[in-house]
């Protein structure tokens, strides 16, 4: 596996002020017997791509704050259904990365008001299942957009549809990034800003939200239905022994 970009400068922030940050924003919510993981997507491949920038001041926060991160370079990434059986070695990864994340940060350039289609092509060759393994369900996700012009939401809306059909857990916050050409330095650093800012806040929330679910990210995406189609049937005694426990706590 050799498409996950470096991250320039991981342990500089010039834009942070570390008297006021969580660097253990999960602390007490969670087992935290490793560090979290997750998986950053960035939706451009121009060489000052602003989505990629965004996504590495991100990385560079989670990495702060005691989380494992990788950021996939999509740079050869086939179109779908372009190879039979999308059999590509860079879509082979993008799948290994999406099993061995527990969260995702997905940052995407608006298009014509929309996502950009590499970034739509990242999550369209992530399957909802392979073999019986789920590579986005019960994984956290948050959303983030860099715009040309004034502040928009479209990009993250789409994202919050695209997380919801991915059957993920999208945290609330979300940052969208207005003329982005003006918020990084020559060296490609986010500048001191409220939207810099926002960053911050939404991956203090991301790690939360992952600290907190991820025990549990099995049981939370456990269907009736699903279980119905495979013929896979409730243990009657565990079933028995959930509804002596609802029981109990009626009134």
């Amino acid at each position: 596996m050799d498409r996950l970009r470096p991250l320039p400068d991981p342990d500089h922030l010039p834009a942070l002020d570390p008297d006021y940050l969580h660097t253990r924003p999960a602390l007490d919510m969670g087992p935290m017997d490793h560090p979290p993981r997750i998986l950053l997507l960035y939706g451009s491949l121009r060489e000052r791509s602003y989505s990629r920038l965004t996504a590495e001041e991100a990385a560079r926060l989670l990495r702060l704050m005691g989380c494992e991160t990788r950021i996939f370079d999509p740079s050869d990434l086939p179109l779908t259904d372009q190879i039979a059986g999308d059999d590509h070695p860079a879509v082979h990864e993008l799948r290994e990365h999406a099993l061995w994340s527990e969260g995702m940060v997905w940052s995407s350039p608006e298009r014509h008001g929309q996502v950009s289609g590499l970034m739509k092509l990242q999550i369209d060759h992530i399957p909802l299942n392979m073999g019986g393994v789920r590579p986005t369900q019960g994984r956290t996700l948050a959303v983030m957009q860099v715009s040309g012009g004034s502040q928009s939401f479209n990009a993250v809306n789409t994202m919050r549809l695209l997380g919801r059909w991915m059957r993920m857990i999208t945290i609330p916050n979300q940052s969208s990034v207005a003329k982005a050409w003006q918020e990084f330095d020559e060296a490609g650093r986010m500048k001191p800003s409220a939207y810099y800012d926002r960053i911050v806040d939404v991956m203090e929330e991301l790690v939360r939200f992952t600290v907190l679910t991820r025990p549990h990210a099995q049981g939370l995406v456990d269907r009736y239905s699903e279980r119905k189609a495979a013929g896979t049937r409730v243990d009657d005694a565990a079933a028995l022994a959930k509804r002596a426990l609802g029981d109990s706590l009626r009134p």
